[in-house]
């Protein structure tokens, strides 16, 4: 009997601290950073190989400036397991749906990045049934078939090893790693902003590029670059080469938005 009741109590409590945990459409907000971690490493190390076997060359093809990450496929990875859950009942509903999502997060991602950084990671201009070189039905039929892949193999044994992790270290134990990790990415995504931010201007100012914004980004360059503190700071942890190693595929887009720099 009293065992019964300790059951019923633990039970009790578990449920008491599921609720009380943040949820995203169901995911706790823990899960949803470790999926972020896991997929990012993974796309990372997936894209070096990718690298190698296509270019016969190892290539950095990372998205932040000093962790080995691949945030486009966390977030790509997040965001299926997130929407794709509803698309989950059979393999043609899942690879419309990775068809859809893929194509969305793609697009926004390389918008951002035009946007905000003045940046292209990729462009698929040259590609047939393209949206503004951003996505292209060749790798939205990928993501397609990456969903059901994805959901049906690869998920299933991330969740496996997941459960068999929080069976070997204590649960605060990983908290403290995950919110460690996750700091770490933040840090490393604010600088990674500002590193590539910088890294534009100069070029532009360098080479009297035809850019948008062009004299904002010189009246930038000549208040940061006035200052001799701020300049030799620059140069010594975000300079060209350090900048062009690690993002060796970096555009940056032209006035016209048909030609790009770098």
């Amino acid at each position: 009997m009293e065992e019964n009741e300790t059951i019923d109590k633990i039970e009790e409590n578990s449920i008491q601290k599921d609720k009380k945990t943040f949820k995203i459409l169901g995911v706790s907000i823990w899960r949803i950073l470790v999926y972020f971690i896991i997929y990012s490493f993974a796309g990372y190390v997936v894209e070096v190989l990718f690298s190698i076997v296509s270019k016969g060359t190892l290539e950095s093809r990372q998205s932040f400036l000093y962790g080995p990450f691949s945030g486009i496929y966390g977030l790509g990875a997040v965001v299926m397991i997130l929407f794709l859950q509803y698309f989950n009942k059979n393999n043609n509903r899942l690879f419309i749906g990775g068809f859809i999502v893929g194509s969305i997060v793609e697009f926004l991602v390389s918008l951002f990045a035009e946007i905000f950084l003045h940046v292209k990671w990729w462009d698929y201009s040259d590609k047939p049934l393209n949206i503004a070189g951003r996505i292209c039905v060749y790798f939205s039929i990928f993501w397609g078939f990456l969903a059901v892949y994805f959901m049906s193999y690869v998920h299933p044994k991330i969740e496996r090893l997941i459960e068999k992790i929080k069976k070997k270290i204590a649960i605060k134990t990983l908290k403290k790693i995950i919110i460690a990790v996750t700091a770490f990415l933040i840090v490393d995504g604010l600088l990674t902003g500002y590193a590539l931010e910088m890294f534009v201007i100069r070029k532009v100012h360098d080479y009297d590029l035809d850019v948008p914004n062009k004299v904002k980004i010189n009246e930038k360059y000549e208040k940061i670059y006035g200052n001799e503190a701020h300049a030799k700071f620059i140069e010594t942890f975000f300079n060209d080469k350090k900048m062009i190693k690690t993002f060796p595929n970096l555009k940056t887009v032209a006035e016209n938005r048909r030609n790009y720099i770098f």
